[in-house]
């Protein structure tokens, strides 16, 4: 019998254990159940509860059919039917407007299955948190991040100011002038620093990277900005290890015309800059007008600029068809040197065929420098009409 028993055990079921067990007892007759609690393991209670099956089933005539281990209604019974409250709690803790709630024991609190379960058990709930995992999906819950979809006060001629820059942008480039879209990526820090991103390496060998991100003195920060040629689907970004200041834009724009604008724009008249209306870039900033005025000084060419909109900065070509790319490029790789980042920018690539160009800027650019009123007086500075301080031509004196 234990030879029996051992060769079909992985195959049977619950039910069709205690039945076996049950079957045999009652063929040995008087003293069976003993024998096959010694021989199988199968307890005593439960081949006494498949003989009064048995017995029932011959009674009435009824028999299990099917896949079923258990008759409708058998087994114990689901926590959420044992506890009607269960769910309406759950769902109090969980609701966002119940997170404001005084009265709430998670208001300041990641909501956690674990401590959703703490809570409901301080409630009186018998639960655990797989348990209140398995509920609130049935609930419709998911894990979700934040998305950035507010964009606070929305500025009247938002739109128009699209509208326009397109507008300006097919101007140029019909009459084959350059285009060019600017702004300044992510400071990043130079070192072995966890950069966020994953890439492929051998099995329980990450790269070792440093426990916190406190910048190393004798590395610094590189500070990439980059201008993109809305024609071309060219890159051009300069590695800047000092400060974020209109000088250090303009230069970066200065030498993306020396190296890849005028070789391919040689009979340009003007450029036009498509830029955001803050940072070292902002419509405010005296000194980046007047450094305008300098580089068109020195090309000879008048530069027209147009600003995004406040709070619009993710709409800047830039942003999506160079910056992004960069940082898939260089994603789950240390930036332990100028040196890696500029290679890493350097072989950024898309299937679209953008390709980029990298340098060091290692020239120094101290902030607050303030230009008098008698260097402002020396901008040509012609204003538009549609908004004079979004859009702007600086002619070269």
């Amino acid at each position: 019998m234990r030879g029996k028993y051992s060769a079909l055990a992985a195959v049977l079921t619950e039910r069709s254990r205690r039945r076996w067990a049950a079957t045999e007892a009652k063929a040995v007759g008087h003293g069976g159940i003993g024998l096959v609690e010694r021989a199988t393991g199968i307890s005593r209670s439960t081949i006494q509860r498949g003989l009064r099956e048995l017995e029932a089933e011959q009674r009435s005539g009824e028999m299990l059919t099917g896949d079923r281990t258990r008759r409708p209604g058998g087994g114990r019974k689901a926590t959420v039917q044992k506890d009607p409250g269960l769910l309406v709690d759950l769902e109090g803790l969980v609701e966002p407007t119940a997170s404001g709630d005084p009265e709430s024991p998670l208001r300041w609190t990641s909501k956690s299955v674990r401590n959703l379960c703490d809570a409901m058990q301080a409630m009186g709930h018998e639960v655990s948190h797989t348990l209140i995992a398995e509920a609130l999906h049935d609930l419709g819950y998911s894990l979700q991040a934040n998305r950035k979809t507010l964009e606070g006060t929305k500025h009247p001629d938002r739109d128009a100011q699209f509208h326009y820059i397109t507008d300006q942008v097919k101007a140029f480039l019909r009459r084959k002038q350059p285009a060019i879209s600017v702004d300044t990526k992510k400071k990043e820090l130079v070192g072995a620093f966890k950069n966020t991103g994953r890439e492929w390496r051998p099995k329980a060998d990450p790269v070792p990277v440093r426990v916190h991100d406190f910048m190393i003195p004798h590395q610094g920060k590189a500070i990439p900005y980059g201008v993109y040629d809305l024609k071309r689907n060219e890159g051009w970004v300069s590695v800047g290890i000092d400060h974020d200041t209109a000088s250090f834009a303009v230069n970066a724009i200065g030498r993306w015309w020396k190296e890849m604008g005028q070789p391919a724009y040689r009979q340009a008249s003007s450029l036009l800059i498509t830029a955001d209306a803050g940072g070292s870039n902002g419509t405010r900033l005296r000194l980046w007008k007047w450094e305008l005025q300098m580089l068109a000084n020195r090309t000879g060419l008048a530069v027209t600029v147009c600003h995004f909109p406040p709070g619009t900065s993710k709409w800047n070509k830039i942003e999506h068809r160079l910056f992004s790319y960069i940082a898939t490029n260089w994603r789950g790789r240390p930036l332990v040197s100028l040196v890696t980042i500029l290679s890493l920018i350097a072989s950024t690539r898309s299937k679209a065929g953008l390709r980029v160009r990298s340098e060091i800027d290692k020239q120094r650019y101290p902030p607050g420098v303030a230009i008098t009123d008698v260097q402002w007086r020396q901008i040509k500075l012609r204003p538009r009409r549609f908004h004079g301080d979004w859009n702007y031509t600086i002619h070269p004196n």
